[in-house]
């Protein structure tokens, strides 16, 4: 069996829409994370309406966290993440562009991780509202390797733009 050698880690994975119904997009990528090999969901937190950042003109998005238990390393992780977002139709033709779905391992276990095409902790999780409000609704004593308390680093967050949404408002959201 592939990658049974790694002992299950704990991992947290930021998702964001805002292009072809993005609530839908987020809950049809709950579905394909949990229906990964050697990894369990453990938690999805609610879904979030937030403002765009870096190019301002483009619609809000609906983000995300999710909690898996997985075997699978971190880059055959990323492989899988990728392949979940090229199925849910995400074009990469703009950095910080409107997307279908965006899947970034936000922690995995306490690793540090700088590789070429994966950073882990991912690079935005302390400074950004998006990813921060959600993260800590579904583990609020986290600890970031080498940075400390999400709590603390929410703080410092500037949330105005991150709205929860209800169940009724995620189901008429579009």
């Amino acid at each position: 069996m592939q990658n049974s050698e790694h002992a299950f880690k704990e991992v947290y994975v930021g998702l964001g829409s805002n292009l072809n119904a993005p609530v839908q997009q987020i809950l049809n990528a709950f579905i394909a994370i949990s229906q990964l090999e050697n990894t369990t969901l453990i938690a999805t937190s609610s879904l979030y309406q937030t403002k765009p950042w870096g190019i301002l003109d483009q619609p809000d998005f609906i983000n995300a966290v999710v909690k898996l238990h997985t075997q699978l390393s971190a880059k055959a992780l990323l492989i899988k993440l990728l392949d979940i977002e090229k199925a849910q139709g995400r074009v990469r033709a703009q950095k910080n562009g409107p997307r279908t779905l965006d899947c970034d391992i936000l922690l995995y276990g306490q690793e540090l991780i700088h590789e070429k095409d994966l950073s882990v902790p991912h690079p935005g999780l302390t400074s950004r509202a998006t990813v921060l409000v959600p993260l800590f609704e579904i583990a609020p004593t986290l600890i970031i390797p080498d940075a400390g308390k999400v709590q603390f680093f929410l703080a410092q967050c500037d949330c105005q733009g991150v709205t929860k949404l209800s169940k009724e408002e995620a189901l008429a959201y579009e």
